[in-house]
This record gives C-alpha cells, sequence and structure tokens, in this order.
C-alpha cells in the first residue's frame, strides 16, 4: 500500500507535561485509524501535528506529493456571518454540487433539519459542529483528520457518519484517523487503533473491540514479568534486612539493584469497591407515567405517555434530536410539570441528575476537589465501611495529588468525572444520565460502566453512545419524533431500522429535497411498557414459516456466539509476536461481525412480522 504521511521522532513537551517522546508513524492508502488514550496524553496535539497546524519541538511530519489533507478540530473554524450553504458549499454553483451524489449524501446526513439559508451565527453549538463536519466532507480529500465527530450527533447520525465515511474510504483507498470515545463508532469504521499513553503511541490491529482484546493480552504477559519482579524484589527485600551489620558488607552492586527494585514500586493502596456504594431504600413503587402530555408555545411535544419504572430497572432512552428526550427527564424528576397527566413518584425515591450542563459546578469557583467533596461529607459508606475522600475518587481517576486541583483549572472530562462522583455522595436511588459520555476517555468510560454493573438502583440513562447504552442497560424506548414512547424490543438497531423506513423520503429545507409523506404509525395502548407499532400479525402456513425463520436465526446466532467465544479463547493464548496470526484473528472476527449484522436484521425483520 502506498504511503501518504508520516511523523519522524517527534518530540513535543509543553510547561507541565511531555506529550510526545520520540515517536515515527506513518499513514498508508486504506489506512482507517481510531485514536484512543485519556485525556490530556495527547491525542488532539497528534492530529493537529498531522494536520502540519502545530509544530514539534523536533522530528519532522512528511507529505507524499500533493496530498489534499483537512482536519475537524474542536474549535469548529467557521464564518458566523456565512449562511448555511455558503458555508458547506462556498460559491460553487447549484447544478455543480447537487449533481454530486457524495455532497447530497453529506447534507442530507449531517444537515436536513437546517434552514440552507440561516446564518451560522444562529445555530447552537451542536448544529455549528455538523455544518463544519459536513463543510470537511463534501471536500476531495485524500487524508480526512476527526476529532470528536460524533459529538453533537444522535444515534441516528453516528451511524449514517459511520456508513457514509466506510463507503468513502474503502481498503485501497485514502487515510482516515478519528479520535473519538465512541467505541461502537470505532468498531464500526477502523481498521487499526492507535493507543496514546505515557508519552509513546503504540498500534493495534482492528477496532475498538479487537484493540480491547490484545490489550488484555499484553497486559496478561506484563503481569506474569511483574509477578516475577516481586518475587525477585521480596528476595533482595529479604536479603537486605538480615541485620544492620550485615547490610554493610553487602557488594554494592547488590544494594543498587535491590534499591532500583524498591524505587519502582508503588505504595500499596486499597481499592474501594465503588459499585457497593450505599444508596437510600428504594420501595416498590418507583416512578409512574400516566397518560402524560406535554405543550410547548403551543406544540404537544409529548402525547400520551405511559411508563413505568419499578426497582432496579435500567432503561436507555434515545431519540431525533428535539424529540423531548431532556424534557421527559425533567418531568420525571418533577423540575416542569405536565400539560397533561402525571408523573408519581414512590415515597423512599431519590433522584440524582447527570445533566449535560458542566457550568453547574462554577459555583465552586476558587475551590479545590477535596474542599467541595469534604464539605458534603468526610467519609462514606462502601458495603457498609466507612472509606475516606481519597479511596473514593481514585475509582474514578482522580490522584490523591489531583485533589488539591482548583476546580476552575480541570478539563471537561475531569469536570465530568467530578460531577458524576458528587451524584453518587449524596447516596440516591434513582440515577438519571443525561448524554454521561460528553468529554470522557474510553478508560474512564469502561471504569463508569463498572461501577454502574453492580449500582442497585433504577437507572435511567440518555446517550447516542450504543457501547453504553448495550453495555448498561436492559431495556431501550425511543421518542420518535411523533410525540410517543415506544419499547424497542430488537434495541438501538431497531430504532435505526424505524427511523429508516418512517423517514426515507422526509421534506427538507434546503434545495437537494423532496416532499413526500411521512410513514405513520399508531402508539399501542399504554399499560405498561410501550411498544413499537408492527405489521399487521401473519396466520396459517406464513405465521408458520416465520416462526420457523426465527428459531433458525436463534439457532445460528448462538452458534456464530459459541465460535466467536472460541476464537477469543485461541487469540488469548496466541503469541503476540506472531503477527500474521493476529491479522487472521482480525479478520476473522470482521467477517463473523459482517455476519452477525446480517442475521440481526433478518431477526428483526421476522420479529416484525410475528408481530
Amino acid at each position: 500500500m502506498a504511503h501518504l504521511l508520516g511523523v519522524e521522532n517527534i518530540i513535543v513537551s509543553f510547561p507541565t507535561k511531555d506529550v510526545f517522546d520520540d515517536i515515527t508513524v506513518g499513514i498508508n492508502d486504506g489506512d482507517r485509524i481510531g485514536v484512543v488514550g485519556r485525556n490530556g496524553d495527547g491525542k488532539s496535539t497528534l492530529l493537529k501535528m498531522l494536520a502540519k497546524r502545530f509544530e514539534p519541538d523536533e522530528g519532522k511530519v512528511t507529505y507524499r506529493g500533493g496530498l489534499r489533507v483537512g482536519l475537524l478540530d474542536q474549535a469548529d473554524r467557521i464564518d458566523e456571518s456565512l449562511s448555511v450553504g455558503s458555508a458547506v458549499v462556498g460559491e460553487i454553483p447549484e447544478y455543480v454540487w447537487a449533481s454530486n451524489p457524495k455532497v447530497r449524501d453529506v447534507i442530507g446526513g449531517l444537515l436536513n433539519d437546517l434552514d440552507w439559508n440561516q446564518t451560522v451565527g444562529e445555530l447552537s453549538g451542536g448544529q455549528r459542529r455538523r455544518v463544519a463536519l459536513a463543510a470537511l466532507l463534501v471536500q476531495d480529500l485524500d487524508v480526512v483528520l476527526l476529532d470528536e465527530p460524533t459529538n453533537h450527533l444522535d444515534v441516528e447520525g453516528v451511524a449514517w457518519l459511520a456508513r457514509h465515511l466506510n463507503s468513502r474510504w474503502p481498503a485501497s483507498s485514502g487515510g482516515l484517523v478519528v479520535v473519538t470515545h465512541d467505541r461502537w463508532f470505532l468498531d464500526a469504521v477502523c481498521n487499526y487503533t492507535w493507543e496514546v499513553f505515557g508519552g509513546k503511541i503504540e498500534p493495534f490491529e482492528g477496532g475498538y473491540a479487537a484493540y480491547i482484546l490484545q490489550r488484555t493480552e499484553r497486559e496478561r504477559s506484563a503481569a506474569a514479568t511483574e509477578t516475577r519482579r516481586r518475587n525477585l524484589l521480596r528476595k533482595e527485600l529479604a536479603w537486605l534486612r538480615r541485620g544492620a551489620p550485615a547490610r554493610t558488607s553487602k557488594p554494592k552492586f547488590r544494594i543498587d539493584a535491590a534499591t532500583e527494585l524498591i524505587a519502582g514500586e508503588p505504595e500499596p493502596r486499597d481499592r474501594v469497591a465503588l459499585s457497593k456504594l450505599a444508596t437510600a431504600r428504594l420501595g416498590k413503587d418507583v416512578i409512574d407515567v400516566e397518560s402524560l402530555d406535554y405543550s410547548i408555545d403551543g406544540k404537544k411535544l409529548l402525547s400520551d405517555i405511559t411508563w413505568r419504572l419499578g426497582p432496579g430497572d435500567r432503561v436507555g432512552l434515545v431519540g431525533v434530536n428535539g424529540a423531548g428526550k431532556t424534557t421527559l427527564l425533567r418531568l420525571i424528576t418533577g423540575e416542569i410539570e405536565p400539560s397533561k397527566g402525571r408523573v408519581k413518584r414512590g415515597k423512599t425515591v431519590k433522584v440524582a441528575v447527570l445533566s449535560q450542563d458542566v457550568r453547574e459546578l462554577d459555583e465552586f469557583h476558587g475551590d479545590r476537589i477535596h474542599q467541595l467533596i469534604s464539605r458534603e461529607r468526610a467519609f462514606f459508606n462502601v458495603d457498609k465501611k466507612e472509606v475516606s475522600v481519597t479511596q473514593l475518587v481514585e475509582r474514578l481517576g482522580f490522584t490523591a495529588a489531583q485533589l488539591q486541583t482548583p476546580i476552575e483549572d480541570l478539563s471537561g472530562g475531569q469536570r465530568r468525572r467530578l460531577q458524576f462522583l458528587r451524584l453518587l455522595f449524596g447516596e440516591p436511588n434513582v440515577l438519571i444520565l443525561d448524554e454521561p459520555t460528553n468529554d470522557l476517555d474510553t478508560d474512564i468510560l469502561a471504569a463508569m460502566e463498572d461501577l454502574l454493573d453492580g449500582w442497585p438502583g433504577t437507572l435511567i440513562v440518555v446517550s447516542h453512545d450504543r457501547y453504553l447504552l448495550e453495555r448498561v442497560t436492559d431495556d431501550q424506548f425511543a421518542l420518535m419524533g411523533d410525540g410517543h414512547l415506544r419499547h424497542l424490543t430488537g434495541g438501538v438497531d431497531q430504532y435505526l431500522q424505524l427511523r429508516a423506513h418512517a423517514l426515507g423520503s422526509s421534506t427538507n429545507n434546503h434545495p437537494t429535497s423532496a416532499s413526500t409523506d411521512q410513514v405513520a404509525t399508531e402508539s399501542n395502548s399504554q399499560t405498561g411498557k410501550n411498544s413499537v407499532a408492527v405489521s399487521p400479525k401473519l396466520s396459517g402456513a406464513a405465521l408458520r414459516d416465520a416462526e420457523k425463520n426465527l428459531a433458525r436465526v436463534e439457532r445460528a446466532l448462538e452458534k456464530l456466539s459459541a465460535e466467536e467465544s472460541q476464537m477469543h479463547a485461541q487469540m488469548a493464548v496466541h503469541d503476540q509476536s506472531d503477527y500474521a496470526g493476529l491479522a487472521d484473528f482480525v479478520a476473522r472476527q470482521q467477517k463473523l461481525n459482517e455476519k452477525r449484522d446480517a442475521l440481526e436484521i433478518e431477526w428483526l425483520e421476522t420479529s416484525q412480522l410475528l408481530g
């Protein structure tokens, strides 16, 4: 494959941190690279270097002759006086860009709800972000660099972007580098993963799932090495401690070797099982939403919603932007009142909400982290034991030293983590998370998911992160934009399928739009969990054939799952230096993913026929 660009012997240092230490990496034709790592480790700096917007202290960035490179950074650099149309296609005549299928696909996928003639300055932050992404994707580029492109995109938008990028840069054409915390997106798009950590870049083959498998195996090997090192450490310590008089006669090289081992040994720390954090007792009745309507400015946003949440229920909520997800959460908490119907909360319910607004911490300007937490409580009950603030907060990435950091100096991800911790300190029994993944890196997301796995209360999650929803919730519901709430028995895939059917030919307000009738769906009677409207039930031979096909697909999925588990076991013991063998595992994993996708779509279609 042809080489496109690369960085050679790069060194980057900031006043308080060494970001990159002598790194060399390259991008070839067909590479679709996902970049992961902790916040602050240099992911965005790497993209700016690749785009030649940032000069390293040492080393160089090289391009193939005539290479066209585009970068979507987090600044969204758009002239706010421009119209949406001018910002995206510039001065190109309409008959030129409208005849380009790539441009039409981008406009339809990202801007179908925007006024083509509206100025950029009138748009919200999320809308400006989509305009910036569209303006980049309509260009003819060889390499595209995307910094958090899924921010402000809903589930449907993320799925569209994955499809667009996969069709835009096939295995033998151009290059793509994307920084994102959306692990589903990494799996759907990337064939390589770069982990930025400790001033280095470590490459892995495959998307997020393959990266985790390989990293786990490397850590297992490292753990075996560490075990051997600890055994040596204990022997050296025992040798050194054989009496003070004897120590002075030890050979100096032996003392130096033992001292080096001891110097790298961290202080022992009792890690707290945060998932056992105490919660207030939750009664039988939690939250009942009964025949609820909500209107704003004369427009009905939510219509005839009945939703019952019991103790320990774990639900995810998805929907188009503006469908009323945040409004429904505010109705549940009692922050606003419904136009009709009621929300009944149990007597013992204690709700905590993680909102999208990190400015909630602004009132603590001048405080340090430990002051904020200690002001609320000095000790916390975990598994019926009292633990300190320091023990509790380290599970979500705060070290003891960081507790001295002023709150105004925290990064977006750190503020998000501190918000989350404050909620748990109040021992709620109903937890509502509104887009909790914003500004968090993949490792912190994994820690949050581990915590939520064992959290004993009722959980409601609103998120466009499919990976998070499928990991921490048991049921998913959707607001489809028609005011009704629907239970998604087939999960997020079913939601995307319903949206595709309903809005396949929706009315858009830019020049490439075409007007058609929107597919109508009927809301089921609300006697419990809402259900998705489906086509009439089959009968006779057609019904029997559909039932047989559904059973066949389920058996095939079970067989596929067993095959995948067996392959993962083989990968865990495979020689990590055999790169050809690892590449074969990655290729087999991709084929299994494709087969599973096809079977799941067939399962959804058959399930809908059966009603």
